[in-house]
């Protein structure tokens, strides 16, 4: 796939605005389909590149999504950006989640669970996801081949644990196994371009 094509593949954000007014005038589902196949990979990966466990991840994107079902009528369009609002949402569940007394401990002991950073309301969000993605092909450079392409095929390809593990003659174990430290190593790269 050409790096076109994968481009023609993610859609624009009038396209996803598109898509979200459906889901919130109408309860479109196969518009909230389309939200959720486009945001629920980054929104997982985004919680666990801040420390967030990979099973947890999953869990609290899968509430965020369920939020933003319930709760598209309330969305304001004049205060924040589909996704800083999507990504708001994902941030106040783990810090919720955070905050549970069970978590608590797990949060203590991690330096990077206690410390999460504020949502930057106000600034450009096109401005800040060319930031975020020049951070993250920094980051990505500096990678090993291996884990750079296992990332690449986990997030950016969107593709499942099973294919990946097809894909490259690797037991499933090994490829979670190589994803999970992939994300670990990258998240600490990403800490250090942190400005």
């Amino acid at each position: 796939m050409t790096k076109e094509e994968r481009r023609g593949s993610v859609p624009t954000p009038e396209e996803l605005n598109a898509l979200f007014r459906a889901v919130a005038l109408a309860g479109d589902r196969q518009a909230f389909a389309a939200l959720f196949k486009h945001f629920a990979p980054r929104v997982k990966a985004y919680l666990m590149l801040r420390g967030t466990g990979e099973a947890v991840a999953e869990e609290l994107t899968q509430e965020t999504m369920v939020t933003l079902w319930r709760k598209a009528a309330l969305f304001d369009p004049e205060r924040a950006g589909l996704s800083t609002w999507i990504f708001a949402i994902a941030r106040n569940l783990r810090v919720d989640h955070l905050r549970r007394p069970a978590n608590r401990a797990v949060a203590d002991e991690d330096d990077q669970a206690s410390q999460i950073p504020d949502p930057l309301p106000g600034l450009d969000e096109q401005v800040l996801a060319r930031q975020r993605e020049s951070r993250v092909r920094v980051a990505m450079s500096r990678l090993s081949q291996d884990q750079a392409h296992i990332l690449r095929l986990s997030f950016f390809e969107e593709h499942p644990h099973a294919r990946i593990a097809e894909e490259l003659g690797l037991p499933l174990g090994t490829v979670k196994s190589r994803v999970r430290l992939a994300v670990n190593h990258l998240r600490r790269l990403l800490e250090g371009l942190e400005p």
